[in-house]
């Protein structure tokens, strides 16, 4: 661990810690461990992006300096310094949350099911919007991400979508997400306009790393093959395309059908499969997946980890560390760094 020096990392120390990895990675026999190596190398990379990062805090700061003593005359060096200390709070926001992020899978890519709860059309539109927010979530923090399976929904919404998100700490970000999230609205579906609650959850994986050795064997599945639905490109819907693969151990189905190619379906589902049961393994050590659907919360009232109401009120709380925010639609857009920050603050300190 490096040490914290008038900041959030001292740079000696961590250029120190760079130059013994370097000397290290330098050895003829660095290869012949490659799991080793590969952490020592991610490892590098981590470090030299806090290098940077904080070398950046400290020019910005230097900078802010000098436009402080200019601001009191000058509108425009005024005006640079307030985008500047706007900059440097998000950074600085960012930052503190990745400190908080300490777990062996935080730093991977997440892979996340969304399912309505009961309800129809209503719980259906309220997934989708959820898989809205955290794309738009992902998109301003620059991570990318790829849709694995989509199920729409009979009239509107989706039955089921499966996502990836590729970014660093993305796994650990997502995972203060999981649960159940609640809305309360006027329904754009009831002629009555009357007001109706819906529920959808949220599930999270870590994407397993190809140097983590999970054994899956092949009499162990069961693949089906169909026809993709949906809107796609050329061809979507051309072919039996979609690849279901069914792992009868544990019973644990994944699906997809947004690749061009069923060898690429199978590919992309093989991942994800690889990715639940590596969680599987972490959370109950060779249970059996009834065991672990048990213990999750249902998907209705009461089990919400956050609500989010449009209507009498607009109001978003979330129900573990009670933080709320009347801005919701700002919220939907995205905009959940507060309560990804919050709980894992409640997680530290518990």
């Amino acid at each position: 661990m490096l040490v914290s020096s008038g900041g959030f990392f001292d740079v000696a120390a961590g250029k120190e810690q760079l130059s013994s990895i370097e000397k290290e990675a330098s050895s003829p026999d660095f290869w012949n461990d490659q799991e080793a190596a590969q952490k020592l190398l991610q490892k590098r990379t981590v470090l030299e992006k806090k290098i940077q990062r904080q070398e950046r805090f400290e020019s910005q700061i230097a900078d802010g300096a000098v436009l402080f003593e200019f601001a009191e005359e000058d509108e425009d060096s005024l005006q640079e310094l307030r985008s500047l200390v706007e900059r440097l709070e998000h950074e600085i926001g960012v930052a503190e949350t990745e400190m908080l992020l300490g777990g062996d899978n935080d730093q991977l890519n997440a892979i996340c099911t969304i399912h309505p709860g009961a309800g129809g059309t209503e719980s259906q539109d309220w997934a989708e919007m959820l898989l809205r927010m955290y794309l738009k979530w992902a998109e301003q923090r620059g991570f990318k991400t790829e849709i694995i399976d989509y199920q729409p929904g009979e009239e509107a919404g989706i039955k089921s979508v499966t996502f990836r998100v590729e970014g660093e700490y993305a796994y650990g970000l997502l995972a203060a997400e999981a649960g159940v999230h609640r809305l309360v609205r006027i329904s754009p579906f009831d002629q009555a306009a009357r007001r109706h609650t819906s529920f959808a959850s949220l599930f999270v994986y870590p994407e397993v790393d190809e140097n983590i050795e999970v054994e899956i064997n092949d009499k162990d599945l069961r693949v089906d093959t169909y026809r993709a639905t949906g809107a796609g490109g050329q061809h979507i819907n051309t072919t039996d395309s979609a690849v279901r693969i069914t792992h009868a151990p544990t019973g644990i189905v994944v699906q997809c059908q947004n690749q061009r190619s069923q060898h690429q379906n199978r590919a992309v589902a093989m991942q994800v499969l690889r990715s639940r049961l590596y969680e599987l393994e972490l959370e109950k050590r060779k249970a059996e997946t009834a065991e672990l659907e048990a213990n999750r919360q249902e998907i209705s009232f009461g089990s919400q980890i956050r609500s989010y109401v449009l209507a009498p009120y607009q109001l978003v709380k979330d129900t573990r560390t009670k933080l709320e925010r009347g801005n919701v639609d700002a919220v939907l857009g995205g905009d959940i760094d507060d309560f990804i920050k919050a709980f894992l603050l409640l997680k530290k300190a518990a």
